[in-house]
């Protein structure tokens, strides 16, 4: 596809389900205010358990979005895809009719589906047997199922799918459905990610790997990015989406247009299962690739939406990665890690990070790094510690890494 077939791709509307506010109004204000959204887990009774604490949604109520019937078909994880994508539908004022719904697709990643279900019925299944399963617990539990029925909910009827890269979901769904639209194959695409993991087997196995936080006598420090003393992610859970349109026809029909989204790479280090490849050389490929993509050079990025999970291994990984993408300009970027606030939505994190990251084009403010109290000497960037920042931000980038070796950098910027 040469630039002269290239349409450009506009965002026009945000929904967020989040641990800190569950609108994309109450999530800015959660970011830019430091919220914490991490807790005592309240989902299960995680006593026995190594982790107790996680990010949980607060006072999410489905039958805003939908029926009691539809709901109780839908996992968790569904549940918040659909209502988050029902929110950036209003919020783009997109009306999806017979008109244009060939038009229009859906791009929703999860990295995990829906466990809660495949848990519960594995109870019923040994407590009862095989004939007392539910009829629903397939279509429940896969996880392209938010896809399926936020595209029912809406009516969408275009291209319709779901990536499944572990914790780079979220933002491999933006990025294909960015792809679409450029490639004049939709005209619009609601997408982005979603997760609800926050249940007994899922938390016991990422304990297991030792991939979480156990800093269970302090929470709200627990999710710790860039900081020294960090031992683990915290798990969140939630959706955010993005509505994004082909200019002309956002134009068309008189659209509000938040930003632009222009770069979009993908690359694997092709290394372990888990761990981040030394010297972070995919996801140096990605960021670099997603600049040559959008014709960003280095020296533009305002803002970087760091991955940021407050491990051992991602948090200098991901700084050596940007000083060599950035060079000098790297110590001039802001960076910071929102899921200091929210915690690590795994699938769903790209789709809330993708949502701030526009935002903060559009308000000209970079969210906190909030517990970045003692600076690991490896991680020496500008981190924007505890406070939001009033910073004309032109271009960003957002970075989203998975369990084996999925790398993914979106290149955002001000609509001209």
């Amino acid at each position: 596809m040469t630039d002269l077939k290239r349409k450009r791709v506009v965002i026009t509307g945000v929904g967020a389900i989040t641990p800190i506010g569950n609108t994309p109004t109450e999530y800015w204000e959660g970011l830019i205010n430091g919220r914490n959204g991490i807790g005592e887990i309240t989902r299960f009774d995680a006593s026995k358990h190594t982790c107790r604490i996680a990010g949980e949604v607060k006072n999410f109520d489905p039958h805003d979005y939908m029926d009691r019937k539809e709901a109780k078909r839908m996992d968790l994880f569904s549940q918040f895809g659909v209502s988050a994508a029902k929110q950036a539908v209003a919020d783009a004022q997109l009306v999806i009719n017979d008109l244009n719904a060939e038009q229009v697709g859906v791009m929703i990643g999860s990295g995990v589906g829906g466990i809660k279900v495949l848990e519960d019925q594995q109870i019923v299944y040994l407590n009862r047997g095989p004939s007392r399963c539910s009829p629903f617990m397939i279509p429940m539990m896969i996880a392209n199922m938010a896809a399926g029925l936020t595209a029912i909910h809406t009516g969408a009827k275009g291209p319709n799918s779901c990536a499944v890269t572990a914790c780079a979901a979220g933002s491999n769904a933006i990025g294909d459905a960015f792809r679409i639209i450029q490639g004049g194959y939709a005209q619009a695409m609601i997408c982005g990610g979603c997760e609800a993991a926050i249940t007994p087997l899922s938390v016991a196995g990422f304990a297991a790997a030792r991939a979480l936080s156990f800093r269970n006598d302090d929470p709200t420090h627990a999710c710790r990015p860039f900081d020294k003393d960090r031992d683990g992610f915290v798990m969140g859970e939630g959706s955010g989406i993005l509505i994004l349109e082909e200019l002309e026809y956002a134009l068309s029909r008189g659209a509000r247009i938040y930003g632009e989204i222009v770069g979009y790479a993908m690359t694997c280090d092709a290394y372990h299962m888990t761990s981040p490849v030394p010297g972070g050389t995919g996801a140096i490929r990605a960021m670099s690739l997603a600049l040559k993509d959008g014709g960003i050079s280095p020296e533009q990025v305002s803002y970087i939406n760091a991955h940021g999970t407050s491990t051992p291994a991602n948090d200098p990984t991901e700084t050596t990665a940007i000083k060599a993408v950035f060079g000098e300009h790297a110590y001039k970027v802001a960076v910071s890690s929102t899921k200091s606030m929210t915690g690590h939505l795994l699938g769903g994190s790209g789709g809330i990070e993708a949502v701030a990251t526009t935002l903060a084009i559009a308000n000209d403010k970079i969210p906190p790094t909030i517990n970045l109290e003692n600076p690991d000497p490896e991680c020496d960037l500008d981190y924007v510690p505890h406070t939001s920042r009033d910073q004309t931000v032109d271009v960003a980038l957002s970075n989203s890494f998975g369990f084996g070796g999925h790398n993914v950098a979106l290149v955002f910027k001000k609509y001209h």
